[in-house]
């Protein structure tokens, strides 16, 4: 690495306190001459983007999430009035919880169950986790982001006796979504069994007149907030489903929104080595050979930020995951993206990254302040900040010199506005790269085909349960049940339903779990 190569590829935003390195990428001297039509062609869809043009054909929709941190670029006077309208009921009713006005059936609201699942919950899991601080904290965040029973149950421990005091947040755009539903049914339980009325205790972020919005208006829920149609759930953190979240928590929502705001501005400049968003798609372009051909690792060297790979797993793979590009082709594009945080990684993977298979380019994020005051010296001179650092700097030159390509995001510190930025940031590059290689970054397909699928295995339970209780009694066999309902090609699926259902005391017993020997029977 030369230092005229790390000044020429190193990109300082002064008035954002933040840095961008490109350096330790291997692309050809005339890489961003021979990209520059391509990237200047996506500059021009990303405008029509922001203009407010169709941009997920298959839902007829417009996608504006940038509008969420500037309500006037939104292309209709409504869209600005209900977002603008939207900020001022985050405020209002933080507020409110926050100075008792609203409050639970045991008093006044300390803690926050959220239920939502995919960019619903890592968002608000994101931000709460990089910005809460449990001495200053208004309020304590909690989460049933799965349809795990064991998972539900354990966050139930821990709002143990305090269910009265605790405000649940339901989010779910069509309010028909599964993992979502079951958590607020859950939820209801758990609160009827405390006596306590759910709808006074809960709030719904959801599409207007959803099954959740009629359900909540019906109940007579606390209110209902917006989740508008032009919003993805994976770029909702800045709209009602994260800003809620991290209001009443006591964050300073106006300063996450103002960090994306002044990264949205740098992100639109059209000079791409200013443009560090452009300046993202295009490594990703160069490293993958514009098809994926290799991972994403995020290794971000703080604490944290330790959840920002899993919210830019979903960010990055489910907008840029897709089997046909825009004209029909068949691509098969995607970047897989996974990671932990430094230094933990050097010692659990690290040693493949540097010596094992080269499938992979790597994102550290670096975070200049330590901590808030002086830290004591760990050994002679160096502070564990130092340490830190070291283990950051020698990890990205020991890959580096073994052929490892990387880039390194720098931060001062991770404040709101920060955090907003690096949101910002990556919504952008993932709108940039998708245009690069021609795909729709914001439909999902395979996500609702994934939904299909589910119901038939359910739909196919609930036959199989319905058999066997009209064959109460008899034992049978799941290839007799399979022939019975004329499901003989899917034998193994049914030995999967009956294997859990015996295990959780469905009224049905077995003697052996063998799939050539399952013999089982229905028992009132």
């Amino acid at each position: 690495m030369t230092w005229e190569r790390f000044t020429n590829h190193h990109l300082s935003i002064n008035e954002l306190d933040f840095a961008l390195d490109i350096s330790r990428m291997n692309f050809s001297d005339d890489f961003f001459k021979e990209m520059e039509p391509l990237m200047q062609s996506a500059y021009n869809s990303m405008e029509e983007l922001e203009a407010g043009a169709i941009a997920n054909p298959d839902e007829g929709r417009m996608v504006g999430h940038y509008w969420l941190r500037n309500p006037t670029l939104a292309p209709e006077v409504e869209q600005t009035a209900e977002i603008e309208k939207c900020l001022r009921q985050i405020k209002n009713i933080s507020s409110d919880i926050h100075n008792g006005v609203i409050t639970g059936s045991k008093g006044t609201f300390k803690n926050c169950l959220i239920i939502g699942i995919g960019g619903s919950a890592l968002g608000p899991q994101f931000v709460a986790d990089a910005l809460g601080r449990p001495k200053s904290d208004r309020m304590k965040l909690y989460f049933f982001d799965n349809t795990d029973p064991d998972g539900i149950d354990r966050t139930l421990a821990s709002l143990d006796g305090e269910l009265g005091m605790t405000l649940a947040i339901v989010i779910s755009k069509s309010g028909g979504t599964a993992e979502t539903r079951n958590g607020m049914l859950e939820a209801q339980a758990a609160y009827k069994s405390e006596g306590l009325k759910f709808s006074e205790h809960a709030i719904a972020i959801t599409g207007e007149a959803s099954k959740l919005d009629q359900v909540a208006k019906e109940d007579g829920w606390i209110t209902r907030l917006p989740m508008w149609d032009w919003v993805g759930g994976r770029t909702s953190e800045l709209a009602a489903v994260g800003l809620l979240p991290a209001a009443l928590q006591g964050l300073d929502i106006d300063r996450i929104l103002s960090g994306a705001a002044a990264m949205d501005i740098a992100t639109r400049a059209r000079e791409t080595k200013k443009n560090p968003a452009a300046l993202l798609s295009l490594m990703w372009y160069h490293s993958t050979k514009a098809k994926g051909a290799k991972d994403m690792v995020v290794l971000p060297y703080k604490d944290r930020l330790m959840l920002f790979s899993k919210y830019l797993q979903q960010l990055v793979m489910e907008s840029l995951g897709k089997a046909i590009d825009l004209n029909g082709k068949v691509v098969h594009q995607g970047i897989s993206v996974y990671g932990n945080k430094g230094s933990t990684d050097q010692h659990a993977y690290v040693q493949q990254l540097r010596e094992g298979v080269h499938n992979f380019f790597v994102t550290f994020i670096e975070v200049l302040k330590d901590r808030e005051g002086e830290s004591i010296e760990v050994d002679s001179g160096a502070t564990s900040g130092d340490f830190l650092q070291g283990f950051f700097l020698g990890t990205r030159d020991a890959l580096y010199e073994n052929g490892r390509e990387s880039i390194t995001i720098t931060i001062g510190e991770v404040t709101p506005e920060a955090v907003g930025q690096l949101i910002a940031l990556f919504e952008r590059a993932v709108g940039l790269y998708a245009s690069l290689i021609n795909i729709n970054a914001y439909h999902q397909p395979g996500v609702e085909a994934g939904k299909k699928a589910a119901a038939v295995v359910l739909e196919i339970e609930q036959r199989v349960i319905a058999h066997l209780k009209e064959s109460a009694a008899v034992r049978i066999d799941c290839t007799t049940i399979a022939k019975n309902l004329s499901l003989e090609s899917q034998a193994e699926l049914i030995f999967k339903l009956l294997n859990r259902l015996v295990r959780n005391n469905r009224n049905i017993h077995t003697e052996l779990r063998s799939p050539h020997h399952l013999s089982l029977y229905y028992y009132e």
